[in-house]
Parts: structure tokens; C-alpha cells; sequence
């Protein structure tokens, strides 16, 4: 089940990278990021932001997700880094991430982030037949009856 569920959120997260990002261990709130997802890397993803961003120093951090159809959320545990590879920064740049830092590439405050997964727990909320019936008709629903949900290694 571990390979469907995490193929699950992948693709999910391909359809729509927003998240919310926090620090762990930080009395801070999540805030909406955007993921640059890799197909090639399915252990890491990266973030574009500025240097004076509450994420900025990096260390342990949790990813929070929910689709655009509201049936797979996943809360991803890992750890943020300075991603300083310019082939990397390249790679994702875009329009979109240039309207955010005025000298482009060379802005000063432009820091990019690898966020090194660890781990997840991945919920698919696909109900099954029956218990939509119970749902419905205000009868008791088991939790595997509203679809799977697993802790995974990334």
C-alpha cells in the first residue's frame, strides 16, 4: 500500500504545489509556499523565497498539504537547507519566481530551500461505497471506510 499512497501524493502535489511551511520547534505559524516538485527526485523539493523569510534559517521543518479536490492531505516531516546550486536555482526559475525579487537571479535577498523529506502521513480520502451509504444515512463509519491513510518513509 506504501508505494500507491505515496504515488498518490505525488501526483496530487504535481496538480497543485501550494503547502504550508513551518519551522519545527519555532513558535511560529505555517505559511503558504509554493513547491518546486521534481519528478526525478522524490525525496526533496525546493522553495524560492528571500533571505528575511521566517523560514530563512532552515533546520527541521514540517510541509502541510491538502489537494485541490480536498481528498489526499499529507503532513510531511524534513529538513530545510540552503539549496546553493545554481544549476538548481536555475533549473526551476521561472516568470512567476522572478516577480518576487526585483534584480532577478541576482537579487540579494533571493534564497532558494531544499526541504530533504523524511517522512509523511498521507490520507486519501476516497470513500468507499459503503461508507458513503453510512455517512449519508447518519450511520457509524470506520476510518478504513472513508479510505487509506498511512505513515510513510520519503
Amino acid at each position: 500500500m506504501s508505494s500507491d499512497i505515496k504515488k498518490t501524493m505525488w501526483k496530487a502535489m504535481s496538480d497543485s504545489p501550494k503547502v504550508m511551511v513551518s519551522l519545527i520547534g519555532e513558535d511560529m505559524h505555517a505559511e503558504p509556499m509554493y513547491a518546486q516538485l521534481d519528478k526525478e527526485a522524490d525525496g526533496e523539493f525546493w522553495f524560492y523565497t528571500s533571505r528575511d523569510n521566517r523560514i530563512a534559517k532552515g533546520g527541521k521543518a514540517m510541509v502541510h498539504f491538502a489537494s485541490k479536490g480536498h481528498d489526499v492531505f499529507a503532513c510531511i516531516r524534513g529538513t530545510l537547507t540552503v539549496e546553493s546550486r545554481k544549476e538548481i536555482i536555475d533549473k526551476y526559475w521561472s516568470n512567476p519566481v522572478k516577480a518576487w525579487f526585483e534584480q532577478g537571479k541576482d537579487d540579494p535577498s533571493l534564497l532558494m530551500l531544499r526541504f530533504e523529506l523524511t517522512d509523511a502521513e498521507v490520507w486519501d480520502a476516497d470513500p468507499s461505497l459503503k461508507g458513503m451509504f453510512k455517512m449519508l444515512t447518519g450511520k457509524t463509519v470506520k476510518p478504513e471506510e472513508m479510505g487509506a491513510h498511512e505513515k510513510v518513509d520519503l
